[in-house]
């Protein structure tokens, strides 16, 4: 049997390995996930003592300082983040994908938001499994440890033993108010569009499987070691942590979720080569309409990363909006200027590349800094998109790489420059501290060299075992009626 033949049988083998690693783990899963320890016996009060104040009652509240431990999780900021979640979730599905489908030609639509709904049910199984463990728990400065594999001992006990209502829990020491639960959720939606972003510079031509299985290997070897270095309490990169090697900016994704995805999604577009044919977008409206839904979503993505509803979240959400509207009006003004017309597809590029470019810096600039930030998305990106992409000849698709890596490397390092300590507790450039755009430019260069290789190496073994692409024919009728046996109408 030919190693690239993907056989029932073989698939049936697949399933039946999941599910008896599902049975063999059962074991390690405790008691205490799930039931809260009795709370000890105390005595009676004496009825001639005082009462005691009711402040002094049940446990007290998480403040992230003083107590971390068997507290009241703030309910404003944990109600923020639930919304935050729910939108940024919403940025992929549906979002990217309207916003990658409409781009793609009639017959391959299907195929493409297909690709992020597979995507975004993929990463939350890896996220269950282990991959939340290794990017946001302790374990050495380039990876996170286990504990939280199986999503096991997140103390969240609503309910005591006599069955008392009691919503005390443990929070993750990186999001110190808010339930344990809701802070890996949060993170998870992250994941899921960080990994779906990819899709843009392989779409039209990759096989369905191979793209399960790259997507896989890729959040555990690439997505969970960065997102560790940049976030995770003990990351080489994370800037709130005493013993990081270099202190690098990213708010809530340039490196992590742009420079990696955009980076990753060029070596696929090399790996697979050019399409045999392309062709205008088949509709600019699910790309305008999906553009509109990742803008909105941002705010929760960039905003949310606050963690809390407080100052820092309400300037994130400003200078987000900010920077966004002024990329898209830049990139309009310079693609009339070029080209003479200025286009639906074009101006929503451009707002996806300013919410891009303003990732990094969300927590650390204000709002000239997010005009500045805007302006220069604009231009770099369309360059990314056309200039750059002509010069060396590859096929990204969907301007992965020119609007997620290029803008994604712009924002961070610009955020070296606009970083202003009163908003974010750090300077940068104009406040006289040039290091700091070292230090990005430091985190960036690490990031896209690990990925290249990594991402490499994946694709290597992938297209090894089942082939990476489909076959002229495929290609050729479009992968909706070949690979899924549907066709838009």
């Amino acid at each position: 049997m030919s190693l690239k033949t993907f056989s029932r049988a073989r698939l049936l083998a697949l399933a039946g390995a999941i599910l008896l690693g599902l049975a063999l783990s059962a074991p390690t899963f405790h008691p205490s996930y799930a039931q809260a320890p009795a709370a000890p016996a105390t005595a009676a009060p004496d009825a001639a003592a005082p009462a005691a104040p009711a402040a002094d009652a049940g446990p007290q509240a998480c403040d992230g300082v003083k107590i971390t431990e068997n507290c009241t999780p703030n309910s404003g900021d944990t109600a923020w983040m639930l919304t935050s979640m729910a939108i940024v979730l919403m940025m992929t599905i549906p979002g990217l994908a309207l916003f990658y489908g409409g781009m793609v030609r009639k017959k391959n639509v299907g195929d493409t938001v297909m690709t992020s709904f597979a995507i975004t049910c993929l990463i939350s199984i890896l996220w269950l499994f282990f991959t939340y463990s290794l990017a946001f728990r302790s374990g050495t400065p380039f990876i996170g440890g286990l504990d939280r594999a199986f999503l096991q001992n997140m103390i969240s006990n609503t309910f005591n033993s006599a069955g008392v209502a009691q919503n005390i829990g443990t929070p993750n020491s990186l999001a110190p108010t808010i339930p344990e639960s809701v802070y890996s959720m949060f993170q998870l939606t992250f994941a899921i569009i960080t990994a779906a972003l990819i899709a843009g510079s392989f779409a039209e031509r990759m096989k369905f499987s191979a793209m399960l299985w790259f997507i896989g290997l890729w959040a555990i070897f690439v997505y969970s070691p960065v997102a560790h270095w940049v976030w995770g309490p003990d990351g080489i990169f994370n800037s709130s942590n005493d013993k990081a090697w270099f202190k690098v900016l990213d708010f809530a994704g340039g490196t992590v979720v742009h420079v990696n995805s955009g980076t990753a999604g060029l070596m696929a577009a090399l790996m697979l080569g050019k399409r045999k044919e392309s062709g205008p977008p088949h509709n600019m409206v699910y790309t305008m309409i999906g553009a509109s839904l990742l803008w909105v979503g941002w705010f929760g993505f960039n905003a949310g990363s606050a963690v809390s509803a407080g100052m820092q979240a309400g300037m994130a959400m400003l200078v987000t909006h900010i920077a966004t509207a002024t990329a898209g009006f830049t990139w309009m003004l310079v693609e009339w200027f070029m080209r003479g017309k200025p286009t639906v597809i074009g101006i929503c590029s451009g707002a996806v590349a300013g919410l891009v470019a303003i990732t990094p810096a969300s927590g650390f600039v204000g709002p000239m800094g997010a005009f500045a930030i805007g302006v220069a998305a604009g231009i770099v990106c369309y360059w990314g998109c056309t200039g750059l992409k002509h010069m060396f000849g590859y096929d990204d698709a969907l301007d992965t790489f020119g609007v997620h890596a290029v803008g994604g490397a712009a924002g961070a390092i610009l955020t070296g420059v606009f970083a202003i300590a009163a908003y974010g507790g750090t300077s940068g450039l104009i406040e006289g501290n040039a290091g700091q755009v070292l230090n990005q430019v430091i985190g960036v260069g690490t990031v896209f060299i690990y990925d290249v290789v990594v991402t490499l190496i994946i694709l290597k073994l992938v297209d090894l075992v089942i082939g990476l692409r489909v076959s002229e024919e495929v290609e050729r009728d479009g992968l909706d009626l070949a690979l899924h046996g549907e066709t838009v109408q």
